[in-house]
């Protein structure tokens, strides 16, 4: 049986713990720092985990990853 490949987007941005949890980085940082306010950059640093049906979505492109 051939092996599933995997989605090299997925791969890329997205990262599944041990427990199973997925971490992603955190949206709406890329342009435009400016406009938003220094309380939303201070907590959008670093990653973050997904909720329960963007996680089975994403894991859905990691077949191997889980």
């Amino acid at each position: 049986m051939p092996k599933m490949k995997t989605k090299s987007s997925a791969k890329k941005r997205f990262k599944v713990t041990a427990t199973g949890k997925v971490l992603a980085g955190q949206a709406g940082k890329r342009h435009g720092m400016i406009k938003r306010h220094k309380k939303f950059i201070r907590d959008a640093r670093g990653t973050t985990t997904l909720s329960a049906p963007d996680a089975k979505i994403v894991k859905g492109f990691m077949p191997y990853d889980r």
